[in-house]
């Protein structure tokens, strides 16, 4: 395939289109980049070899118009000594190069112009390659994100199983049990404070019982 040809076929291409078909768009956009990548490196090569040609034939046309310059002087010359044969065969000299002049312009003029279109197909082919790239980017994020959310899928409905539920109960009921039988360990055993109070009340009990037998018997 030629380079045009290729050219003409990535830009006219429906990248959305290509990839919303492709059974792969990942592996398809990697191929495109690097497609336009080469396509671009040709284009720019060919174009400096245009530009090349271009400088070259702008010397010769430099040199022809030199030359020209210079039969005509010679010819001048050759009117002021009154030898207007060799003032004749100088004219025709300098037109021989004048006419040459000529053709190199027209020549540099088509140079000139596939330099310019070189350029704006550069130009289009970077806008193409920076879309392109642009895709594999958002590619790139879409299916990292789908990758994630399918790990937190999984993880959710390996949650949602039966087996961690139970590990999840069996948890609680264990919990249940420690704190009851930490309630356990103080069951039946009187706060410090009850056992003051419960002091003051016996201590009540023996001045009561005390004052009873102090007291003399009834007479009968």
């Amino acid at each position: 395939m030629g380079i045009f040809t290729r050219f003409r076929d990535i830009i006219s291409a429906n990248i959305n289109s290509m990839l919303d078909r492709a059974e792969d768009p990942e592996k398809l956009i990697k191929l495109m980049i690097r497609e336009m990548e080469d396509t671009l490196v040709e284009l720019k090569a060919a174009c400096a070899g245009v530009m090349a040609d271009s400088k070259k034939v702008q010397r010769q046309t430099d040199e022809m118009v030199a030359r020209a310059g210079i039969w005509e002087e010679k010819a001048a010359l050759a009117v002021r000594k009154g030898r207007d044969d060799l003032a004749r065969e100088a004219l025709n000299e300098k037109r021989r190069y004048t006419r040459r002049e000529a053709s190199l312009n027209d020549e540099l003029v088509e140079l000139n112009l596939l330099v310019e279109q070189y350029h704006g197909d550069i130009r289009q082919l970077e806008d193409k390659l920076k879309a392109a790239r642009e895709k594999q980017r958002l590619l790139a994020q879409r299916h990292l994100h789908a990758r994630r959310k399918k790990q937190a899928q999984q993880e959710i409905r390996r949650m949602d199983s039966n087996d961690v539920m139970f590990k999840f109960d069996e948890l609680e009921s264990r919990i249940d049990r420690m704190e009851g039988e930490a309630d356990l360990v103080n069951f039946g055993k009187k706060s410090p404070l009850e056992e003051q109070l419960d002091k003051l009340t016996e201590d009540d009990e023996i001045e009561a019982a005390l004052q009873a037998l102090k007291k003399p018997p009834a007479a009968e």
